[in-house]
């Protein structure tokens, strides 16, 4: 998702929000405050089927609520002096094997120590300015507990070039990860993602042509079989945000240490709860035409050394 559309919330009004005032039952779905809600509505930020909303008014089963957040001040990021794994760099793009723990861009909670901040350092002012002053440089990101390759454009053009490719499909972005469950077999999931309807803070799939529901791909492959668990390879063919952790969780295999799609920890993982840490997710391989030459990069990271680890552990376990 880009920043426009994560500042939009929609949502439909259930049957246990029906009859009750509009503020307290907002507010509660979209998980803000009440004075939050009742500022918003003020300004005419919060419609009800299309209509300004008002705070006393009772809400009907079925009505489609839209809040049109504001955008939040963006605080410019600071170059800090943070070790980097470059993998591949030129004068028009860097490629990075991204740490587990490090936060791509600024965001509140995270505004140092970030990717964005390590690359300034790194780069000085040879960074895209497209993204902004929060995420220069940025054509696409992963999860702050994922790790793995990313690409960054060094010169606007370069910017424009990959955030095309990305756009088009034709920037490959494959990633190994161990789930829950035994996958046998090839596969595609094909499923809308959006908001969740219950959890603001989650994504979700959603209803094909939903509110909010984008069109999203993830196709998988098995790698290794253990007893309770598989090592897989996926390719993702559209990028929604936790796209590979919702889809994955969706079908009934959550990715190892997924403390926010995951529905119950296994045994396994509170055993190795200190090699996991988050997420058990790589992004790995990365191919796309360099912006400039058109030439194809294939670049590949290996994968870090817990998920190594956790793998040689099964394996063991399986003997």
């Amino acid at each position: 998702m880009d920043e426009r559309e994560e500042r939009v919330i929609e949502f439909v009004v259930t049957a246990s929000d029906a009859d009750c005032r509009a503020d307290a039952a907002i507010a509660q779905a979209a998980g803000l405050s009440r004075s939050a809600v009742v500022r918003l509505m003020e300004t005419g930020a919060v419609t009800v089927d299309g209509v300004p909303a008002e705070k006393k008014q009772r809400l009907a089963p079925g009505s489609l609520v839209t809040i049109l957040l504001p955008s939040p001040e963006t605080a410019a990021a600071e170059p800090e002096e943070i070790p980097l794994d470059v993998v591949y760099e030129d004068e028009d793009v860097i490629v990075v094997n991204k740490p587990k723990g490090m936060v791509v861009h600024p965001a509140p909670g995270h505004e140092h120590g970030t990717l964005v901040s390590a690359l300034l350092w790194h780069c000085g002012d040879s960074l895209s300015g497209i993204g902004g002053v929060a995420r220069p440089g940025i054509v696409h990101r992963i999860d702050r507990d994922t790790t793995g390759l990313i690409a960054a454009a060094k010169n606007d053009a370069a910017h424009r070039a990959l955030s095309a490719q990305l756009a088009s499909h034709a920037m490959r972005r494959t990633y190994e990860a161990i789930v829950v469950g035994g996958i046998d077999a090839a596969g595609t999931v094909d499923a809308p993602i959006g908001r969740s309807r219950t959890d603001r803070k989650k994504m979700a799939v959603l209803p094909p042509g939903a509110a909010g529901a984008r069109e999203a791909r993830t196709h998988y492959a098995p790698l290794e079989r253990f007893s309770g668990f598989s090592h897989i390879r996926l390719e993702l063919e559209t990028g929604r945000t936790h796209q590979i952790r919702v889809h994955m969780s969706h079908i009934g295999h959550p990715v190892l240490g997924d403390e926010v799609y995951g529905a119950n920890r296994t045994p396994f993982e509170r055993r190795h709860a200190a090699l996991l840490e988050g997420q058990c997710l790589h992004a790995g391989r990365l191919r796309f035409l360099h912006p400039r030459t058109g030439a194809e990069m294939d670049l590949t990271a290996p994968l870090p050394l817990p998920f190594e680890k956790l793998l040689a552990i099964l394996r063991e376990t399986e003997g």
